[in-house]
């Protein structure tokens, strides 16, 4: 007699759900960006780039875009105008998501999640995929009856240890970065070791990430600023992917995997004193900090891509029935909330009566 699946290996059990699901049919994916161009530049848009060329291995995808039109890719208006029932379409431009949510009412339709503090109310029908356990915690609490996965961003392989004599001490990246680390921090430092400061595109970021002892993030000020969080918080990652000493802040989706005094020592730490001093012990003595191997496994493509597969197999087969459901979960809106909560104050009043008589 044969093994029965719950007696196989955890990952040959995974292995035999991505072969289940590339047998059946899939939607395409058409993924919704503003534009491609440098106006939307930023980690969001290159994080989403490469989900999308992920996605490609797994079934038809497709760019279109919705604020502009651009030669090459696909516009929203005009899609709208088809028959769409074989489509999905993946929404993740935080600042339009509401409104893209509305429009997109009648159509299937994933919410990738990259951060949080857009202030986006969306139906249970909209499955939720996050790039952090951060947001996906956020979410859980936020939309508890809608469906949700974690499928973290893509470190590239090319984002590896070489080995190499570094010759600069102390690397930090001006955007995103705090007031404290470019007016106190880095000044500081200059005047005691050899600091390198970027403040535009680097074309070889694995590079210059082996040529640093340090890499200093703090991100905690600007994100505070913007009103939304980290999403994910690929720099630091990658740094450590590369051998860095990371000194960083562990807001928002960095507190998926940085752990201070294990991987990584946690920057802005009470004083400024007390800050220089840590960073030129790093640097002058052997002290090192790892990222565990079988951590940045989870991150590299072959992981990702096997998750992703699972992961829209199950929103596949959602969507084939889900318009057939006729007892959807109430939602946790603020009117429900506030019934609930008069409804246990009036339990505990009952309660306290019965006691008392």
């Amino acid at each position: 007699m044969g093994l029965s699946n719950h007696t196989l290996p955890m990952c040959q059990l995974r292995q035999s759900w991505i072969i289940v699901y590339h047998q059946k049919t899939m939607r395409k994916l058409y993924f919704l960006l503003p534009g491609t161009d440098d106006k939307f530049a930023c980690g969001g848009l290159w994080a989403e780039l490469k989900t999308i060329n992920l996605a490609a291995k797994i079934c038809d995808v497709t760019v279109v875009t919705y604020r502009q039109k651009e030669e090459g890719n696909l516009f929203l208006d005009d899609v709208l105008k088809s028959n769409l029932d074989d489509v999905i379409f993946v929404m993740s431009w935080g600042f339009d998501v509401s409104k893209l949510a509305k429009k997109l009412a009648n159509y299937h339709v994933i919410y990738h999640a990259h951060s949080v503090g857009y202030n986006v109310n969306l139906p249970a029908n909209i499955p939720i995929i996050t790039v952090s356990r951060n947001t996906l915690g956020y979410w859980g609490q936020k939309n508890p009856h809608s469906l949700m996965y974690y499928l973290p961003n893509v470190i590239s392989n090319q984002f590896t240890n070489l080995h190499q004599t570094r010759d600069i001490d102390v690397l930090v990246q001006v955007r995103k970065s705090s007031e404290y680390l470019l007016n106190c921090l880095i000044p500081a430092l200059e005047k005691k070791c050899r600091v390198f400061v970027v403040d535009s595109y680097v074309e070889d970021l694995p590079g210059l990430f082996n040529r640093a002892k340090v890499y200093v993030y703090d991100s905690a000020e600007y994100w505070a600023i913007q009103g939304v969080s980290e999403g994910f918080g690929l720099q630091p990652m990658e740094a450590l992917a590369c051998g860095c000493q990371v000194f960083s802040s562990v807001n928002g989706g960095l507190s998926d995997y940085l752990d201070p005094g294990f991987n990584c020592y946690k920057i802005g730490g009470y004083a400024l004193e007390y800050d220089v001093k840590r960073i030129l012990r790093v640097i002058s003595s052997s002290e090192s900090l790892h990222l565990d191997s079988r951590v940045l496994d989870e991150y590299r493509n072959e992981n990702i891509l096997q998750r992703l597969g699972v992961i829209l197999g199950e929103i596949n087969d959602f969507f084939d029935d889900y318009s057939n459901y006729t007892s959807p979960i109430e939602n946790l809106t603020k009117i429900r909330l506030i019934k609930l909560k008069i409804q246990r104050i009036s339990d505990k009043v009952k309660k306290k009566y019965l006691k008392i008589s």
